[in-house]
């Protein structure tokens, strides 16, 4: 009766016993895997500090007025804004209870195309409480 597993020619067997090996190496396996440090992967962003001393928008919270001169400049209130401001502005005014009026009154020389842009970003924006102010400049004598 052989040892070496079907054999029973009294030869002795000539096959390396692979299995302490393949337990060596998964316990050295393992030890690296507990020894490989962990990656930590973070993006490094600067976030804004709450200053109180920062000013805050210039939102009115009866009413606010956009106009626009001729030459296409848009204003919130009198200060001068781009169209990302302006609806963030709008966005702002209408969270607010109640919600604040919004008096547009485009120049009679202003470019329609800017207008236009101005009324896109109002109405984008869900605004109801607004009107047009200073409509007797269009009136024709």
């Amino acid at each position: 009766m052989a040892m070496s597993g079907g054999r029973d020619d009294g030869q002795p067997m000539m096959e390396m016993n692979t299995t302490p090996l393949i337990d060596v190496m998964l316990v050295l396996l393992i030890m690296f895997i507990i020894t490989i440090p962990i990656q930590t992967h973070a993006v490094k962003i600067d976030l804004p500090v709450n200053d109180p001393n920062a000013v805050a928008p210039p939102i009115d919270p009866v009413k606010n007025k956009v106009t626009v001169d001729p030459a296409g400049v848009i204003y919130w209130n009198g200060s001068p804004i781009d169209l990302v401001t302006l609806r963030l502005y709008l966005d702002r005014t209408k969270v607010m209870a109640p919600e604040p009026e919004l008096h547009v009154q485009p120049d009679s020389s202003a470019r329609y195309e800017v207008v236009d842009k101005v009324l896109a970003v109002i109405k984008r924006s869900e605004v109801t409480k607004m009107g047009f102010v200073g409509n007797e400049q269009y009136r024709q004598f």
